[in-house]
């Protein structure tokens, strides 16, 4: 639990930095850029797992999906980036919640899992809940929000690839060539808004790399040592520090709606995961005893 609650801090504290670089007065820096810094500067992270493992990190027989994986994610990782410029942080964290809804309704469709009432129930709910975070009808529909929806559909594309390569990859395999191939896919659009990084910048996106980097480990162990029902109900935390921080730092003040569009979609994506690991044990049990 405590790692759960150092993810949601690591994730929040890298979407701030982002935000904070790209907003420098000074000489502020493209969200796509920074999109590159982070992929790059999160591959310099890993050096020393690499290092301590050897060369097995590199061991995959599937090069062609990890490279499909990368593509997608690096669509949704510059949408995203792109729209935390736009879009008050507590808002693109409640819209973020989605991004499992559409790997449910991604596995079902492509790796064709079945599909109940309670799922989609759970999903109906989740999708109302996008809805009104993003009050279509009520005001013209906000750029950086809709850039936020694709990259959770971006993601939970991510999630059904990511699946599918955990069956014979490692953790770390797919982190490290999630973050290679990713550096070389951002490198190019980067290029086109490329500006030379100061010293100081440097040193804000060593940090987006390494904080975002460490985010997706704390959370990933924290899966490995808890139940996910233990855990997974504290990654709304996410919105509380998204709020807090926004308030604090840019002066966002975050609205009702985008709480109560939260709680529906962070319900409903929560209740089907959880729901999603018991059906799980309960057929790895009756296979046991069987």
């Amino acid at each position: 639990m405590l790692l759960m609650v150092v993810a949601t801090m690591s994730f929040t504290f890298m979407q701030t930095l982002i935000k904070t670089v790209a907003a420098d007065t000074d000489s502020p820096l493209h969200p796509i850029e920074i999109a590159f810094f982070r992929n790059l500067f999160g591959v310099v992270s890993l050096v020393p797992l690499v290092l301590r493992g050897g060369l097995s990190a590199f061991r995959t027989q599937r090069i062609g999906l990890h490279v499909l994986r990368a593509t997608v994610q690096s669509g949704g990782m510059l949408s995203f980036f792109v729209a935390l410029t736009l879009v008050p942080l507590a808002q693109v964290t409640a819209l973020s919640f989605s991004a499992p809804l559409f790997a449910t309704v991604l596995a079902v469709l492509v790796m064709g899992e079945r599909i109940r009432a309670r799922r989609i129930t759970a999903l109906v709910v989740g999708f109302t809940g996008v809805l009104v975070v993003l009050q279509p009808g009520a005001e013209a529909l906000s750029v950086g929000a809709l850039l936020v929806v694709g990259s959770s559909l971006a993601w939970g594309t991510a999630m059904t690839i990511i699946k599918a390569l955990s069956r014979t990859d490692s953790a770390l395999t797919i982190t490290l060539y999630a973050g290679i191939f990713m550096a070389l896919i951002t490198l190019v659009p980067a290029l086109f808004v490329w500006t030379s990084p100061t010293l100081e910048q440097l040193v804000w996106l060593l940090a987006i790399g390494a904080v975002g980097t460490f985010g997706h480990l704390a959370f990933a162990q924290a899966f490995k040592n808890a139940e996910m029902s233990a855990v997974l109900p504290l990654d709304f935390l996410r919105l509380v520090w998204a709020s807090a921080l926004g308030f604090w730092l840019f002066g966002e003040v975050p609205s009702l709606v985008a709480w109560a569009g939260g709680v529906l979609i962070f319900g409903s994506a929560t209740y089907i995961a959880v729901r999603e690991a018991r059906l799980a044990r309960a057929k790895a049990q009756a296979a046991r005893t069987t």
